[in-house]
């Protein structure tokens, strides 16, 4: 099913996932879906390889936290971020090298101070190699970070490179 793509969230210079300036980083996309979803897109290098030519696992644990824990800015802006407080995750099958991946994130309850909610790593295929579900506490990112942080690493990314997005 295709659903469109209402925005592209903000990134960073140095953040391991989504910085542009990190050299070991996996400089993901994360983009907002109609349905209030969040898709980011990366691809693994051999720097981050468990077995031969398989991802770490503790990198897709990686991915999906940050997946999830941003779904909150589908549903209340780009200064919201989740901190987590539990994570658990289910490997199904072995996460490839140097092939773009879709991870998929949402919310699944908003208790206030506290939402939990669920992510996919997909493979190329379609199919689903980890499965992850969350708790993780709302906070604003002037809570988290300095100002300068805001002024000279939280920017929004380069255009949006995306119409529509097939999950």
């Amino acid at each position: 099913m295709k659903f469109k793509v209402t925005g592209k969230q903000h990134i960073s210079k140095n953040c391991l996932v989504c910085g542009i300036e990190n050299p070991f980083g996996l400089k993901t996309k994360f983009y907002e879906l109609e349905n209030k979803e969040i898709v980011a897109y990366f691809t693994p290098h051999t720097y981050l390889q468990s077995y031969p030519g398989i991802l770490h696992g503790g990198i897709s644990a990686t991915i999906l936290d940050e997946t999830i824990g941003r779904a909150i800015m589908a549903h209340y802006g780009q200064k919201s971020f989740g901190v987590t407080i539990e994570l658990n995750l289910k490997y199904k099958k072995p996460v490839p090298l140097d092939v773009e991946l879709k991870v998929v994130g949402r919310m699944t309850s908003d208790k206030g101070r506290i939402f939990e909610g669920t992510g996919e790593l997909i493979l190329p295929s379609g199919e689903v190699a980890v499965t992850a579900s969350g708790r993780y506490m709302k906070r604003d990112v002037t809570q988290i970070v300095e100002n300068d942080f805001i002024e000279d690493e939280w920017f929004a990314s380069d255009g949006k490179d995306r119409d529509e997005i097939d999950l």
